[in-house]
């Protein structure tokens, strides 16, 4: 018997480290995980799947890895804008004629030349892979939670349900740096409440900024007790220090013990930052793993903090030059939503981010400015979703529309199904709340946002859809007019772009990077064909066409109905860059492109205008 001499608390994480990695589990997150990257692989043209006969709607497909003795074979749907809806309980392994077990990271090895990744890309893109197949293990061992379960469930739980990450990309949920026992005190899933550290950040290095009609004190004071304040200002009293030189910072603890306290070691000596300790608030993590929701108090701000772990192409920093920029963008979009009178019959509304504050190593910066290491010590503060209910409605995240438990089954029937609507006028209702103020804000205001599920609030009464909150302003809106000037504080929002790929916008943003997977939902798991779908969205924008015909212009340039729409790869981007998938200030510039794919909405062009 193997004995030790450490202390109980490491005897306890030692024993509950990896309960969750057991064969029957491991097996199956493997065989799902294979059908996602054959699905997206093949939809981004990087595999060729081969038709080998047909079964009605229904195809029988083998996948041969080229100079090997290795052939995959499943039956798939081939459903619009070249989505593989994969059956998943028909893939099989067979090596020299042999079945053998499916297995994700053998299955990433013998691709790799295939889908071209690089070999000094490969090992950390296993890495992350793996980190995501944990995840999945940790959630079908761990969380008991059902679809039904969530049907009437709150904001919250419904948050920390959520299993799947970014429904487009193979390696999504990496986490590289948190090891397992920060797994289960930080992930969305674990769902364990934890207080922020606070530091003290000097003036000479630290900016804070804030919309309009919003100051520092404000903000401490919304968000710190009195006695907290008090005890955070004796802490740098008796360092023999002044408060009012000093802004503080919230911070995540992980990146305080893993980041800050070595690489600021010289600023944290010479007491350009000083550590003051916890707040009382306790906070949970968001899907978006550095944004905490205060469940002590959970009309306070989310808090949003810079934290140095890789995920999903990006370490997940916040540069202090963003921080600077963010409440101003804030202040603009905000001014465009709340008066424009569309909006506000759709019910459209953004979470603004009302404060920042970035801290500036002076040694990493001028050692060179746009590196990870300068993005280590920034936070903001954004509004509270709750604060936009009304009598009778609740929150639920977008990314619930897509999630299936452990079961195998799917939340949107449910959700549907206890609305007492049928499925098409539901999803009447939920384009119109969704999809309309984006084609708006987009056509009219030249304003793209990131709208993927995680980035959507859904206000539900009834469980139907009725508004929508967009968040993640300052990070991710874009202004994609070149030819319209733009005020000086909101300059960064400019997104670079040709008239050609202006519709991508629109196109991958909601329609190859969130419908594909609604419509695929649907049809699997609610027997609702997917033409019907695709034309009640038709429906969506010819409406929106016909109430605005004074956009006719812009409709014509930036063709919703085109017969063809250029395909857009996101696993590719990750496959070439991993750890800087995208260059922020011009996404453009960066995107992978692999041909064209039908467009599902041009059958429905005849009733448009």
């Amino acid at each position: 018997m193997i004995t030790t001499n450490v202390n109980n608390y490491e005897q306890e994480n030692y024993k509950n480290t990896v309960p969750h990695l057991e064969p029957e589990v491991w097996e199956r997150v493997n065989r799902l995980h294979i059908r996602k990257i054959i699905s997206e692989f093949a939809h981004e043209l990087l595999l060729t799947p081969e038709l080998q006969s047909k079964e009605g709607d229904w195809g029988v497909y083998t996948l041969p890895i080229s100079d090997t003795a290795i052939t995959y074979h499943f039956r798939a749907q081939v459903l619009s804008l070249d989505h593989w809806h994969i059956e998943t309980t028909s893939i099989e392994k067979y090596e020299e004629g042999k079945k053998v077990p499916l297995d994700s990271l053998s299955f990433i090895i013998e691709v790799k030349d295939i889908v071209g990744i690089n070999e000094d890309i490969l090992p950390l893109y296993m890495e992350e892979i793996n980190s995501t197949l944990c995840g999945r293990a940790y959630v079908y061992s761990q969380k008991k939670t059902t679809s039904e379960d969530l049907v009437h469930a709150d904001y919250q739980d419904i948050e920390h349900a959520m299993i799947e990450g970014h429904p487009c990309f193979v390696a999504n949920n990496g986490r590289i740096g948190f090891d397992l026992v920060d797994y289960k005190k930080y992930v969305p899933e674990a769902a364990a409440p934890f207080s922020l550290l606070w530091v003290a950040g000097h003036k000479d290095n630290t900016g804070f900024t804030t919309v309009k009609g919003v100051d520092y004190e404000q903000i401490m004071s919304s968000e710190l007790s009195e006695e907290t304040r008090t005890a955070f200002e004796t802490i740098l009293h008796n360092k023999g220090v002044k408060s009012s030189d000093y802004f503080f910072i919230p911070i995540h603890p992980w990146q305080w013990h893993n980041k800050l306290a070595m690489i600021f070691a010289p600023d944290i000596a010479n007491k350009k930052l000083v550590l003051l300790g916890y707040s009382e608030d306790k906070y949970r993590p968001q899907q978006s793993i550095r944004t905490f929701f205060n469940i002590s108090n959970p009309t306070k701000h989310y808090v949003k903090t810079a934290l140095s772990i890789l995920n999903m192409g990006f370490m997940r920093g916040l540069p202090p030059s963003y921080m600077i920029t963010t409440p101003p963008i804030n202040d603009w979009v905000s001014e465009i939503v709340t008066n424009d009178a569309y909006l506000e019959k759709k019910g459209f509304t953004i979470l603004r981010e009302t404060a920042t504050v970035g801290y500036t190593n002076t040694y990493y910066y001028n050692a060179g400015k746009d590196t990870d290491y300068n993005r280590m010590l920034s936070s903001l503060w954004r509004e509270s979703p709750m604060t936009k209910l009304r009598s009778g409605e609740k929150l639920m995240t977008m990314a619930a529309l897509l999630h299936i438990d452990k079961n195998g089954t799917a939340l949107l029937p449910l959700l549907i199904r206890d609305s007492g609507l049928d499925t098409t006028n539901w999803l009447r209702k939920y384009l119109d709340a969704y999809l309309s103020p984006l084609l708006h804000c987009f056509y009219h205001h030249d304003i793209r946002f990131t709208p993927h599920g995680e980035n959507l609030i859904l206000i539900m009464k009834n469980n139907v859809p009725v508004r929508v909150i967009m968040k993640d302003i300052g990070e991710e809106v874009g202004f994609v007019n070149n030819d319209v000037a733009l005020p000086e504080a909101v300059q960064q929002m400019r997104v670079p772009v040709s008239k050609e790929l202006k519709i991508l916008s629109i196109f991958t943003q909601i329609f190859d990077c969130y419908f594909r997977f609604l419509s695929h939902i649907l049809v699997e798991h609610d027997n609702y064909p997917q033409e019907k779908f695709w034309e009640l969205a038709a429906d969506c924008i010819t409406t929106y066409q016909q109430e605005n015909p004074q956009l006719e212009k812009k409709f014509e340039e930036c063709d919703l109905f085109a017969d063809e729409i250029i395909k857009t790869c996101l696993n590719r981007l990750q496959l070439r860059n991993n750890k800087k998938m995208v260059d922020l200030s011009d996404p453009f510039k960066t995107q992978q492109f692999a041909g064209t794919f039908k467009n599902p909405l041009a059958a429905y062009k005849k009733v448009a205008l």
